[in-house]
């Protein structure tokens, strides 16, 4: 009912008027909606007399004024005077003596035929027939589950007033609202308004007064009949039984075996909320985490997520916070009842009980020579971890690798893993770490890393028993001294033993224990015998071993 317009109320006199005079000072840019005959509506006044003279305020009462407008609840000017009107829109009005309080006036207070002058700010409109209204202000892209009745929820939130007045914020206390939906924890509005959400998604939810605090309003900042705003942010939620959830991101073709309890797994993985914000990292500390599943070293969700898993894969895990850090979060990077997710990468798992796993890729025909205990071998090799990383290469070095099988040269899953090979074979090996470099790892070796062998086997010489540098293939000559005394001067040199002990070897008599240095090896046995170390050998100290042997059984006994 706009049927006439002033700049402000009191310039100049219009005369008599008919109808209310309706000056629209203010309009919002945006108008949702205007209120109508039969609507709930709040707003604050001030009342004049022409002079400027107040005779009424909302806001001296410290409370706006909430009715049905178009019904007769108020008085006539009123009542058309605020009918069109949009949430936070400003107006004056001028209510001529027969839509106010007409010849009679009320007492004390206004006098008969005053003309009334308001200016008048509605903050609140809706209706009986209101519906919560929901808008998705942005979703995101994947949403594999939303919101249902009795699930538990973490959200930020700001709420406000119909006209923007806020009223409470999660923001300004630096912490989500959790809380279940559907158990009447919540304003109705609210209960409904979340059902349906993805985590990440962020909601506009209107609530009207019936559906929120209703007639009683919520303490001083929120007035009786006041339609809310909510602006949403829904950052996690679960439900108390749900379990783990798994995403298999990536699976190797080739998963010979899969993680079960009492393995122990090695893992790289990135931890985040819901809504993407990391807490931890494994990468960042460029170390993978180790650990035994199912042994409760780690939370009941990981314990269980890493069941089934192969070497290689990578999967996510979703943890609800009952199988993580539960009500009270951890440190300050968790908060309480979050919901987690493990993007984790499986860099290799292991049993304490497992042996070297043996493949031969390649075996020659008419093997029938194989490698044992104390045989010298030479080989060349490959050494990577289980996803590929490399290692150590003896291609690398311009010779194979040597060593003595069983001389504790090598570690104990590759001195097995060379027993029983022929000549030109072909392996690969795959090491524990207890049969490697252990939970200390090893120069460019992680800890607890299992390790994988290319191995070929080049050549190999047939050892001597532990303990011995040269064995006789016979029985050795009867005055062993005065053969080995070559000048028979009454002692025996460094050259003259090493002359000795070549013969020997030359003439099948004898073997050196295999090694790339003979000559160490024969300085080695000339030093064990000088044993006044005067540089010669005298009768007396030279001794075999086998009588060494027997002299230490007698001392024993």
């Amino acid at each position: 009912l706009l049927l006439g317009s002033l700049g402000a109320p009191g310039l100049g006199d219009p005369g008599p008027l008919e109808d209310v005079v309706i000056d629209r000072y203010y309009i919002p840019k945006v108008c949702l909606r205007e209120a109508q005959m039969g609507d709930f509506i709040r707003y604050h006044y001030n009342g004049t007399f022409k002079d400027g003279k107040k005779f009424d305020s909302s806001y001296d009462r410290g409370a706006t004024v909430a009715g049905v407008v178009g019904v007769g609840r108020l008085i006539t000017g009123m009542d058309r005077g605020l009918q069109g009107m949009c949430v936070n829109e400003r107006r004056h009005l001028i209510v001529p003596p027969h839509l106010g309080y007409g010849s009679i006036g009320v007492a004390g207070l206004i006098p008969p035929d005053a003309t009334l002058y308001f200016d008048v700010v509605m903050l609140d409109i809706w209706n009986k027939k209101d519906k919560l209204q929901i808008t998705t202000l942005s979703k995101p892209e994947r949403c594999n589950r939303t919101v249902e009745n009795s699930d538990f929820v973490r959200y930020h939130y700001n709420g406000t007033l119909l006209d923007g007045t806020p009223f409470d914020s999660s923001y300004s206390k630096d912490s989500t609202y959790d809380t279940y939906v559907g158990t009447g924890w919540l304003i109705k509005g609210m209960d409904q308004g979340l059902l349906g959400m993805c985590a990440g998604e962020k909601r506009s939810i209107i609530i009207p007064p019936f559906l929120a605090y209703g007639e009683k309003g919520y303490g001083t900042v929120i007035p009786p009949q006041a339609s809310l705003v909510f602006s949403v942010l829904l950052v996690d939620f679960h439900n108390p039984k749900d379990g783990v959830f798994l995403e298999h991101l990536e699976v190797p073709e080739s998963c010979k075996r899969r993680a079960v309890t009492g393995d122990f797994v090695r893992y790289h993985y990135n931890g985040t909320l819901m809504d993407g914000t990391l807490f931890d990292s494994s990468y960042s500390r460029n170390q993978t985490y180790n650990t035994y599943i199912g042994k409760g070293y780690i939370i009941p969700g990981m314990d269980q997520g890493l069941q089934g898993v192969c070497v290689g894969e990578r999967r996510r895990v979703i943890v609800p916070p009952h199988l993580a850090y539960g009500e009270n979060g951890a440190g300050d990077k968790i908060p309480g009842s979050a919901v987690l997710i493990f993007d984790v990468h499986v860099i290799d798992f292991h049993n304490p009980a497992d042996p070297v796993e043996i493949e031969t890729v390649y075996r020659p025909e008419g093997c029938n020579v194989t490698t044992r205990d104390r045989d010298f071998v030479r080989y060349h090799y490959n050494c990577s971890l289980l996803d590929g990383t490399k290692l150590f290469s003896s291609h690398d070095y311009e010779k194979p690798q040597e060593v003595t099988l069983g001389a504790n040269k090598v570690i104990e899953g590759l001195n097995s893993g060379l027993l029983g090979m022929c000549t030109g074979e072909r392996r690969v090996l795959i090491v524990p770490p207890h049969l490697g470099h252990g939970e200390s790892g090893a120069r460019g070796v992680p800890g607890s890393a299992v390790l994988r062998f290319e191995v070929e086997l080049i050549s190999m010489e047939e050892g001597v028993p532990e303990g011995y540098l040269f064995i006789w293939h016979g029985d050795p000559p009867e005055s062993l001294y005065e053969h080995m005394d070559l000048n028979k001067d009454g002692e025996i040199p460094a050259d003259e033993f090493s002359a000795f002990i070549k013969t020997q070897v030359a003439e099948g008599k004898g073997r050196l224990m295999p090694s790339s240095d003979p000559e160490k090896v024969i300085a080695d046995m000339f030093r064990n015998q000088d044993r006044n170390q005067d540089g010669k050998i005298t009768s007396e100290e030279l001794k075999l071993k086998s009588d060494e042997d027997q002299e230490k059984v007698h001392e024993e006994l």
